[in-house]
């Protein structure tokens, strides 16, 4: 096409063109037409900034444009749209203003938005985000979630104020299983269920899941994540079924029948069901180096050989939703791509219900913020989740963006028909308000026998058995057995990230009313044989055991907060092999259960065990683990083991990508492996342990407290001394002082302060005394990344502590205060200057403590301990 600039026109009209088309520029755009564009931009802005961003953008079309097949790309089986249905959103869209519409198209977070600013607004739908609840409470009942639902639904129907009696809709992360309520089944996480390789059983997990999340009066589960992991460093690798897409796509439909019934058929989104998210589009499993919300550089053919198959089985299952995803692809991302967003999804594939962004994800987006993103509209994005306080602003500049040109109205149109489909779809107009509604209320659903049953199932179908030296298993329960480890009694180390909370962190078993532990499965059976179970996490025992079995692996995480380096499992710290080694030492038989979210280099535990059993993430139902470890009395095989590796074990901590047909396939354990019982074991007990040559590390020491997250070993505790309280949720409200989780780059990488002026502190508190005279000298510091809100009346004291009378604090008001407000900057306290107030570094319990005797608001985003070249002065 040729770009026409005409000399009257208008800056904004200019800008337009820039904002519309230059996505859609293609390789016989004519000389004469850029010229006119760039001289006139000139015109407008005086500068040359807007022409080399153009001109950026043209040379990129233009060498990728050439590059794009859209016949790789399929149309799906999509059914034809209803007529009855278009015509009444021709009706409703007829009957709305403009901040009617484009409310229709923003999704902000409960823990921002409240029922008044609902009535107000009339938003299309909401979320609670992972580790959000009502009234901030995470041991909300069933009760307060359907009051909530109800609150928000007749807010939004109520049109005294907007105008406006469209439904709204709830958005939830039910990724493995209603995994945010208390009480709830969970199932285990993907990587589990992609080795039963079982699709039959996958779509009983996601009706009973979509029965749990009913009975709590919400309407839409962001799943299923259909990504194909091709590097196992990547923190949600978890998330994916398999490496490769064949698992993925038949997950993908299965999963999407579960949930929202049979397509076409008669119990399509009916009272038992709920609207699907087929996530994230397009490649999040495929970035560079495992790198979260990264760049794929796949080509286009194994974007959608690889990557585009859980689409294919989700959409033509019909999903109703997809959900944008944080990565892009060849330098673009994917929330302002309009060749795959509209081009191929809704165009070539047929797609034909909405996309919906991840959180903030559009402020990625290069030229966007998280308040103000018209190219994420242009692109293909049907509606913005905005979390946090962004959401008001983006309102307001989307409908001044339409109103101005940069937005066509014609796209909000089509924006708004997509979610009204959906909302008519699925019976929003015409059912019962979230409170009456056929299972809500129905607090049997929840963690209802029949849906642990299929948990114990899947546990029992996911687990892979790696050794089994001489036949170990299964074992005689009538033995004295020996239960150790971390993850031995510890329901929420078994059910990962995504679990109540986010990251997975901050829980008990208490949290977890119904399910079991590992440990409390092994008890069941030993018992009930007239065995003995004796419980000790550090192998310590009364009487010599029989065997062992030891549970163990990684601690909870979730998205980028779980991106490793490598793949050798406890880099550095090897305690979980020390213990391996210990009653190996002693002539006990040890089996191993591993729990990890991703295949890892565990070469010497597995030289260290005579068994060993991937566990992977089983969720709530630890019970299914000790269903296929031990033999019924008389001797039978209880249940045998059944599960495949869907991805391919490593053989060298630093092999990252090893994919079933790889040109160079050369894994410890191949795509498939998996042993049954009286199956030969493979693995010998001198499995190379050499690690591979690193790179020489360097001789800064550096002691992470908080980056993205809280560090383990430490936890975060706020109140008043001596009685903190652990911040166990992302919102903690105590006397004198509110906390809560905060986006400064990504989601909830910060924390925001709020002190009252009552002596209240924020703390993090070290589970053992730390040594940091051992790695620090002179010259160390602790370094924070911080920003300053409010600061008034206040003392600032910054202390570490070893003990009650063991603390040294140091005033940093002066330094606070000289900050300029409401800007991210560093400051530093030398760590001298804490000794010379008294702490003892070689055993400080209480790295970082921070109390404030006036008002003060303060964000940190990232605190570390780290040694300088530079003199330390404590003035």
């Amino acid at each position: 096409m040729t770009v026409l600039v005409k000399q009257q026109s208008e800056c904004r009209n200019i800008k337009t063109i820039m904002s519309n088309q230059k996505q859609r520029i293609v390789p016989s755009v004519k000389a004469s037409g850029l010229l006119c564009l760039f001289l006139s931009l000139i015109a407008c802005d005086g500068s040359s900034d807007s022409v080399d961003e153009l001109a950026s953008e043209l040379v990129t079309a233009e060498s990728t444009q050439s590059q794009l097949d859209p016949s790789i790309w399929p149309e799906l089986p999509i059914k034809p749209k209803d007529p009855a249905v278009e015509a009444k959103i021709q009706e409703i869209l007829a009957g709305m203003t403009l901040e009617q519409k484009v409310a229709q198209l923003i999704q902000p977070e409960i823990r921002d938005v409240t029922i008044e600013d609902m009535r107000r607004y009339g938003f299309g739908s909401y979320l609670n985000g992972g580790g959000a609840f009502p009234n901030n409470n995470k041991h909300a009942t069933p009760d307060d979630w359907i009051a909530l639902a109800e609150a928000m639904y007749q807010a939004s129907v109520d049109d005294t104020l907007d105008g406006s009696s469209i439904p709204t809709i709830w958005g939830t992360d039910a990724v493995h299983g209603h995994n945010n309520v208390i009480g709830a089944t969970l199932f285990p996480h993907n990587i589990g269920l992609g080795a039963a390789n079982n699709p039959a059983l996958i779509e009983e997990i996601a009706g009973a899941t979509a029965r749990e999340v009913m009975a709590t009066g919400i309407d839409w589960v962001f799943a299923p994540t259909v990504a194909v992991v091709r590097n196992d460093r990547w923190g949600r690798t978890y998330e994916g079924y398999s490496e490769d897409p064949e698992i993925v796509r038949a997950y993908s439909a299965a999963i999407v029948k579960g949930l929202q019934g049979g397509y076409g058929e008669s119990d399509f989104l009916d009272d038992d069901h709920v609207i699907s998210t087929v996530k994230h589009f397009l490649g999040d499993g495929g970035t560079e180096n495992g790198v979260d919300q990264g760049d794929n550089i796949a080509s286009e053919q194994d974007l959608f050989d690889l990557h585009a198959q859980g689409y294919v089985g989700g959409l033509s299952a019909g999903s109703q939703t997809v959900m944008a995803s944080f990565n892009s692809w060849h330098g673009k991302k994917m929330h302002g791509h309009k060749y795959l967003l509209t081009d191929v999804l809704k165009n070539k594939m047929g797609f034909d219900g909405f996309v919906v962004g991840d959180w903030l994800g559009h402020g990625q987006i290069k030229g966007c913020s998280n308040q103000r993103c018209s190219q994420a509209i242009n692109a293909g994005l049907d509606v913005f989740m905005a979390p946090s306080d962004a959401w008001k602003p983006l309102l307001f500049n989307t409908i001044a963006q339409v109103k101005s040109g940069e937005i066509t109205e014609s796209r909000i149109d089509d924006a708004v028909s997509r979610v009204l489909r959906v909302k008519i779809r699925a019976g929003v107009f015409d059912k019962p308000s979230p409170a009456k509604r056929a299972l809500s209320g129905k607090l049997e659903i929840i963690g209802a026998p029949e849906h642990r049953a299929i948990a114990r199932r899947a546990v029992r179908e996911s687990l892979v058995l790696l050794k089994n030296k001489e036949q170990l298993l299964p074992l005689n329960p009538q033995q004295r057995v020996l239960v150790a480890g971390d993850a031995a009694h510890n329901i929420g180390k078994q059910s990962g990230g995504w679990t109540i909370t986010w990251q997975g962190t901050g829980n008990k078993n208490d949290d977890f009313p119904g399910g079991t532990s590992i440990f409390q499965g092994i008890e069941h059976w030993v018992s009930e044989a007239g065995g003995v179970a004796e419980l000790s996490e550090t192998g310590d025992y009364q009487q010599k055991p029989d065997v062992a079995i030891v549970v163990f692996g990684e601690e909870p995480y979730a998205e980028g907060n779980g991106d490793i380096e490598t793949l050798e499992y406890q880099a550095g710290n090897k305690k979980d092999l020390a213990l391996l080694r210990k009653l190996k030492a002693q002539g006990i038989p040890v089996v191993s259960v591993f729990i990890s979210g991703r295949p890892l280099w565990v070469n010497p535990e597995l030289n260290a065990s005579d068994a060993f059993v991937a566990a992977w993430l089983p969720g709530s139902e630890g019970i299914g683990v000790a269903d296929v470890l031990f033999r019924a009395v008389d001797g039978s095989i209880r249940h045998d083991f059944t599960g495949k590796l869907s991805f391919s074990w490593p053989a060298r901590p630093d092999q990252t990508v090893v994919n079933r047909g790889d040109a160079e396939y050369a894994p410890l354990l191949p795509y498939g492996f998996g042993l049954q019982y009286g199956e030969p074991s493979t693995l010998s007990d001198d499995l190379s342990e050499n690690l591979v040559a690193a790179a020489k590390p360097s001789s800064v020491a550096e002691r992470v407290l908080f980056r993205k997250s809280v560090q383990s070993p430490l936890i975060a505790k706020a109140g008043r001394v001596p009685g903190l309280q652990e911040m166990s949720s992302n919102v903690l409200e105590v006397e004198g002082l509110k906390v809560r989780t905060l986006d400064r780059d990504v989601q909830e990488d910060a924390r925001l302060l709020q002190f009252d002026g009552s002596d209240s502190v924020y703390a993090l508190v070290a589970e053992q005394a730390m040594d940091l005279s051992k790695d620090f000298g002179d010259s160390a510091v602790l370094r924070m990344q911080v920003r300053v809100t409010e600061l008034e009346d206040a003392k600032v004291q910054l202390s570490m502590s070893c003990g009650v009378y063991c603390t040294g604090s140091v005033d940093i008001t002066a330094q606070l205060a000289a900050l300029p407000k409401n800007e991210w900057q560093s400051i530093q306290i030398g760590l001298s200057c804490f000794a010379d107030a008294g702490a003892n570094l070689a055993k400080v319990e209480v790295p970082f403590q921070l109390q404030s005797s006036g008002k003060l608001e303060l964000s940190f985003s990232e605190l570390l301990i780290t040694n300088t070249d530079m003199t330390v002065s404590c003035q």
